[in-house]
């Protein structure tokens, strides 16, 4: 899904980010500091070229302990060079900082009473070099990100969200929908051009339903699909049996994905107006994570054009607060359009409850300068993509 853009109206600069992962830097904003004592190991790393799942693969490794005895706050690029702090359960504060691994650094070592999970950071800080572009580019991209500070930053999902294959959204819904047929041809079969071949002739096989026959030749480096496809050998072709073979971390990533998309599409039809509330919107209370229903848009505006408040779209689930009159029904449609209701999302083993999330973002600390390329930097709230921001400064695909 190609995504518009709110400063359609300026031009891009084009570029090239990425190119080395010194092109990218991202540094995690602790929402707390270590107590320097707790059973916890807290350790901030800084990794070049690496994701954080095998960062925390490696690191448990040569300590000897599970991947899952490490607790992380986010997930960080790999193509980039990232600073992130973990803790880590059952090691010495010695035994870390004596770590010597290949392109991960071990800046500092502290102690903490509990483990770092998901969301327990006050934001990101970036620094993002943008290759094959003139000086001219500085003025343009100053443009962009005027507007966007005062407007705020859509808050779309990126497209990481949803995968190399760019279906985990597909099968979210076919979960949802309880559609094992559909699922296992989404996720086992339909060969894409840029697989390697024998992959591709692996799928081909699940597409004619040669359920064996794909087992024997399925690559090792999928063992997820693998797990899955030889329940489905297992049991003579009972494609249910994908479903209960699934890993729950999985089914509950395919499932956001699904609330991602559609969260997405909202956001698209709100654009125009992303910073002006409307009667019925559910807003977002940026300083606590809290929402209500505007019952007077005129009385709350203010709050949200200092940016304390803003609209916000549902990620469906049985508990999600619903916006009311005209936002209401738009969320309703996009749900009806496809024959599913918030409680369809009631799932056996996940609690995807459903939550609000903000239809934008407030750019903090943002600055462009020229050196041997453009350089911008900024700062974003969790779990907001930095690809978002470049992706209005440098306008590389066509609009929606």
């Amino acid at each position: 899904m190609i995504l518009p853009y709110l400063t359609a109206n300026l031009p891009g600069i084009g570029g090239q980010i990425k190119a080395e992962p010194e092109d990218f830097f991202v540094e995690e904003i602790p929402l707390y500091a270590p107590a320097g004592q707790g059973q916890h190991v807290y350790v901030e790393i800084e990794k070049r070229g690496l994701s954080t799942y095998v960062a925390i693969k490696m690191i448990a490794r040569a300590l000897g302990i599970s991947p899952g005895d490490i607790g992380h706050a986010g997930l960080k690029d790999a193509q980039a060079i990232t600073r992130q702090t973990l803790s880590i359960d059952r090691v010495t504060p010695e035994a870390v900082a004596a770590l010597s691994i290949p392109n991960i650094k071990i800046l500092r070592v502290n102690r903490h009473h509990n483990k770092l999970k998901i969301g327990h950071l006050a934001g990101n800080r970036f620094v993002i070099r943008v290759r094959q572009v003139t000086p001219e580019a500085l003025p343009q991209a100053e443009a962009v990100m005027a507007v966007l500070r005062q407007k705020g930053v859509p808050n779309f999902f990126g497209e990481q969200r949803f995968g190399h294959r760019e279906n985990t959204h597909v099968l979210g819904e076919m979960l949802v929908r309880r559609n094992a047929a559909e699922f296992v041809a989404h996720y086992l079969g339909r060969p894409q051009p840029h697989e390697a071949p024998h992959i591709q002739a692996a799928r081909q096989l699940i597409d004619e339903a040669r359920w064996s026959e794909a087992l024997a030749q399925w690559p090792n480096n999928l063992p997820d699909e693998r797990r899955v496809l030889a329940a489905i050998v297992k049991t003579g072709g009972q494609l249910e049996a994908a479903f209960n073979a699934l890993d729950g971390k999985l089914k509950s990533f395919f499932v956001s994905a699904f609330q991602s998309q559609l969260f997405n599409e909202l956001l698209v039809n709100r654009l125009d107006r992303l910073d002006c509330l409307e009667n019925g919107d559910v807003a977002y209370i940026h300083g606590k994570g809290a929402a209500f229903v505007v019952r007077d848009a005129a009385v709350e505006q203010p709050r949200a054009d200092r940016f304390e408040i803003s609209p916000s779209g549902p990620l469906f689930g049985p508990k999600t607060l619903m916006a009311e009159s005209e936002p209401g029904q738009r969320e309703r449609a996009v749900l009806a359009v496809k024959g599913l209701t918030p409680d369809d999302f009631k799932l056996p083993g996940l609690k995807l409850e459903g939550a609000r999330r903000p239809y934008r973002i407030n750019l903090k600390q943002a600055k462009a300068w020229w050196d041997d390329g453009l350089w911008v930097s900024f700062e974003l709230q969790p779990g907001a993509y930095a690809t978002t921001v470049m992706a209005e400064i440098m306008k590389n695909q066509s609009p929606a």
